[in-house]
């Protein structure tokens, strides 16, 4: 009888493998790489995380392991300022953002990972800073995830502003998936939301909620490192990393659990089976997922229409197989995936639409490019 059920059980996760290792549909395609070009605007950064436009020809960079460039015509300069900031694995300098109104109060943000304990480890936390010329000043801590840990592993993170005054941003779930993303007593694996100046809203979905953290706006997240929101609809969309298969584009609401780790489309990297659930009650379906695993980092929607056919298009970076992602969507639902910028030589950390229309592209070991199509 023993045999016997290990012998199901075998077939069964033989069965859900074979089966979550298939290609989701549309399969991507790869167009004429003559048709595009990229013009590199800043070299010399090692892993160019987050970046974000102050002007045409000027705008802010980071770099993992904890520098903070502006780059002014395609010179860049070290921001001093910043505080000391806890490099390992995926953690170090993260996203940078600057304020909605930044040219009347010069405000910026950013993430980072770090340490203000003084125990072993880190996680992963908001800062907000005046930015005068190339110093940071008034520098204030607005949000830091607890607890540290030593795991290098699944920081985020993003930041995304709305129209309402509100400042987004994501923490992965520090490779503690099976406590922190389905609980709301517990950071990590959460996208959270503040007021510009760092304090609570009101409405916030847990507010008041006994026990829960307050900041929180949705949970059951892996690993977000793309968020912006819909330049028509107003929608935040985020997309997160999957285990092995199943990196997730969703449409983040309110107060909803995404569902990581009960339900997922991927598998354990060893390949053995994470659930066998793929939906349950309560839980949201992603927009689009990738099996196999793309490792999505970086979103934008091309908006300005300099590419002629691509306005109203997403693209999004991967890490895993060095290539931009062409998503055409259409009621939701994706009708076709194209290789751009197919081998640009390393991964690709993030992608943002400036302020010429033109999408840029971070890629570690390069720099940050300019993409011209042809």
């Amino acid at each position: 009888m023993k045999n016997y059920f290990f012998l199901i059980l075998s077939i069964t996760v033989l069965f859900t493998n074979s089966c979550i290792s298939q290609e989701n549909p549309p399969l991507v395609e790869t167009p004429d790489q003559s048709k595009f070009s990229i013009e590199l605007i800043v070299d010399g950064i090692e892993s160019p995380w987050g970046m974000d436009f102050i002007s045409e020809n000027d705008f802010l960079a980071t770099e993992k392991k904890g520098v903070l460039y502006r780059v002014v015509n395609g010179i860049k300069n070290k921001i001093s300022g910043l505080p000391k900031i806890y490099v390992r694995g995926q953690g170090g300098l993260l996203d940078v953002a600057i304020h909605p109104d930044f040219k009347s109060n010069g405000i910026i943000y950013f993430t980072a990972a770090i340490n203000i304990e003084g125990d072993n480890g880190g996680n992963t936390a908001l800062y907000l800073a005046k930015l005068e010329g190339y110093e940071l000043k008034n520098v204030e801590l607005l949000y830091k995830a607890i607890p540290n840990t030593k795991k290098g592993q699944h920081f985020g993170s993003r930041i995304v502003f709305d129209n309402d005054g509100h400042l987004f941003f994501s923490i992965g779930d520090r490779g503690n998936r099976d406590v922190n993303p389905q609980n709301l007593e517990k950071d990590g694996g959460k996208i959270y939301r503040l007021k510009l100046d760092g304090t609570i809203p009101e409405d916030n979905p847990f507010v008041n909620k006994n026990g829960a953290i307050d900041a929180i706006y949705s949970y059951g997240h892996r690993n977000p490192q793309g968020m912006i929101f819909h330049y028509k609809t107003g929608e935040l969309w985020e997309h997160e990393h999957g285990p092995k298969g199943g990196d997730e584009i969703n449409i983040i609401e309110k107060g909803k659990n995404y569902g990581w780790p009960v339900i997922t489309y991927g598998i354990n990297y060893s390949g053995t089976s994470i659930t066998d659930k793929r939906e349950m009650p309560g839980m949201e379906q992603p927009l689009y997922y990738w099996v196999p695993s793309i490792a999505p980092c970086g979103m934008a929607f091309s908006t300005s229409g300099v590419y002629k056919k691509w306005k109203g298009d997403l693209f999004v970076g991967s890490m895993k197989f060095n290539y931009l992602e062409r998503l055409v969507v259409k009621k939701r639902k994706v009708i076709k995936r194209e290789k751009i910028l197919e081998d640009v030589g390393g991964k690709l950390r993030n992608i943002k639409e400036g302020p010429d229309g033109y999408l840029y592209v971070s890629v570690d070991g390069k720099g940050i490019f300019k993409l011209i199509k042809n």
